[in-house]
């Protein structure tokens, strides 16, 4: 039998981010290419993140079923069809290029769920004390993604035309789904005691009913909604207080480089240094100490003028938000049964995704009238749900009883 891969998952986590990263740079120039209105660039980037929403739950149960790697090749062979489907919808004139683009990417919403399989994928083949180690490699991935995937992104449009884009990021996707194909073996043999199935909403009910389940939901969905709302409201702020064009081609390459600062910092946090701070300190105190490191950062960041400052502040936030979810997720998967792994992850995604599609509305909506509201608001938010998370999770969450609850399903 082949040996479990953790390469492989981090591999498809890695390009599913590139191929994500390299659509995002081109909504801009779909507003001036095809004529784009402020709500179907909206609708274009939602689309994703609103599908993720409602099919993270339902691949996790789909995998607790009838294993992940069925899956798991399943959505990554659908990933490389919508890209193609991407690519040549770019290709057409107007309103039916906007059209196949949104179609496309709900299409590639739905099978980037898979990061819910490849967190339970981890789960199984990791010890209950170093998932959290493990998932930061997720995290990892998620980070060099970002990174990468902008890059290629400005490659394929500069040889290949509007429609390169699409094209590399299918044939990325298409190349991973023959390398899993060839390699990646199950992790998880379905047992006869199969989750319960339930509507969306009642799976959703279901898991937030389990207090500190719940309770880690909760904070990653505040988590990942303060960083989105500084995502989309980054390069407005370097245009206010630095008085840099963010649609110049200077201005686009000055923001870009900013978010690869961040991005290299997040990946090299969770690469290497989230196991060994989770040894010292423990989840619980790692996840309330990454809040904290967010609150302050975020809280001045509105302010400052000095290039040195937004700097030092942006690795500030970059260390604090990429310590946030591999402890998170660790915990959660602890706590979660081992039948209930994909569907309980799943939920916990599912609440990311929710995060990224109203953060950004929120986010945008505020600093159009009042710049610096967005960011002092999720500077608060931060503070309060690290210290929530420092007096409810400290107390009761260790190892050793983490595994028993997994163990009873308690």
């Amino acid at each position: 039998m082949r040996k479990p891969s953790v390469f492989i998952i981090f591999l498809t986590v890695f390009i599913d981010l590139v191929g994500f990263g390299m659509i995002i740079p081109l909504l801009p120039i779909y507003a001036k290419v095809f004529n784009a209105t402020g709500w179907e660039l909206g609708a274009i980037a939602s689309a994703f993140s609103l599908m993720q929403f409602v099919f993270g739950p339902i691949l996790g149960r789909l995998s607790d079923r009838i294993g992940r790697r069925p899956v798991l090749l399943l959505s990554t062979a659908g990933a490389a069809i919508s890209y193609a489907i991407f690519a040549y919808g770019s290709g057409l004139p107007g309103r039916s290029a906007l059209l196949v683009i949104f179609l496309s990417r709900a299409f590639a919403g739905i099978c980037g769920a898979n990061i819910t399989v490849a967190q339970a994928y981890i789960a199984d083949i990791t010890p209950p004390e170093d998932r959290s180690k493990k998932m930061g490699l997720i995290g990892m991935a998620f980070g060099l993604g970002f990174i990468f995937g902008p890059a290629l992104s400005g490659f394929a449009r500069q040889y290949f035309g509007l429609t390169g884009p699409g094209w590399v990021a299918a044939a990325l996707c298409a190349a991973n789904f023959l390398l899993a194909l060839a390699i990646l073996p199950e992790s998880w043999k379905p047992t006869s005691e199969h989750v319960a199935q339930r509507p969306h909403l009642d799976q959703w009910a279901h898991t937030m009913t389990r207090p500190k389940v719940g309770l880690l939901i909760v904070v990653f969905f505040l988590a990942t909604f303060c960083f989105t709302c500084f995502e989309v409201t980054l390069g407005l702020l370097v245009f206010k207080n630095f008085a840099v064009d963010p649609v110049t081609p200077q201005g686009v390459k000055l923001v870009t480089n900013l978010f690869i600062y961040a991005g290299l910092i997040g990946a090299l946090v969770q690469g290497g240094l989230t196991g060994r701070l989770v040894k010292m300190m423990g989840e619980p105190k790692l996840v309330a100490l990454s809040m904290v490191l967010v609150a302050l950062s975020l809280g001045p960041m509105p302010f400052v003028t000095h290039w040195t400052q937004l700097y030092i502040l942006l690795a500030v936030l970059s260390i604090g938000s990429s310590l946030t979810r591999p402890p998170v997720f660790g915990m959660i998967s602890n706590l979660t049964p081992a039948n209930e792994q994909g569907v309980t992850i799943g939920v916990a995604q599912s609440a990311g995704s929710l995060a990224r599609i109203v953060g950004p509305m929120f986010a945008a909506l505020l600093f159009t009238h009042i710049a610096w509201l967005p960011y002092v608001i999720c500077a608060a938010v931060s503070f309060l749900t690290g210290i929530l998370a420092w007096l409810r999770l400290s107390k009761d969450f260790r190892p050793a009883l983490a595994v028993g609850v997994a163990k009873t399903g308690a």
